[in-house]
């Protein structure tokens, strides 16, 4: 398993942050996938990245410890899983994203491999969190 985790601290109320968050279509939507749909508890996005086009169905699940969580139920991985925290600290609330994923083997190559997934999945992290730093402007 590859893992990816951001962390950032946003200068804004906890409660704004995960209400943001729990907007699953809008803060998925921040992370500049080419297309995004909710359904219930059922997301599904598409997003190019390099030649290859990504095509995920994930699924919402409950986490104690995470604010917003899924998994993968259908897509490019053996297993992908999301999971994002809020922590209150001194300097603000401290945001964090960690996403577990196994490329399956068949696609691993020029292509697509952990490294372009991981660079992938840093930038839609990051665009996230811009995000969110807008709320507190």
């Amino acid at each position: 398993m590859e893992t990816v985790t951001v962390t950032e601290t946003v200068d804004a109320d906890i409660d704004e942050l995960r209400d943001a968050m729990t907007d699953v279509g809008t803060f998925m939507r921040a992370a500049e996938f080419d297309d995004v749909g909710v359904d219930g508890d059922v997301v599904r996005i598409t997003n190019h990245v390099g030649l290859a086009t990504i095509e995920l169905e994930l699924e919402l699940f409950e986490d104690s410890d995470a604010v917003l969580a899924y998994e993968q139920r259908d897509g490019i991985f053996d297993e992908m899983v999301t999971r994002y925290t809020l922590t209150e600290t001194a300097s603000g609330v401290e945001v964090e994203a960690t996403t577990e994923f196994a490329v399956q083997a068949r696609l691993v190559g020029p292509v697509l491999d952990a490294t372009v997934v991981s660079r992938q999945r840093r930038r839609e992290l990051r665009a996230q969190f811009d995000y969110l730093a807008t709320l507190a402007e």
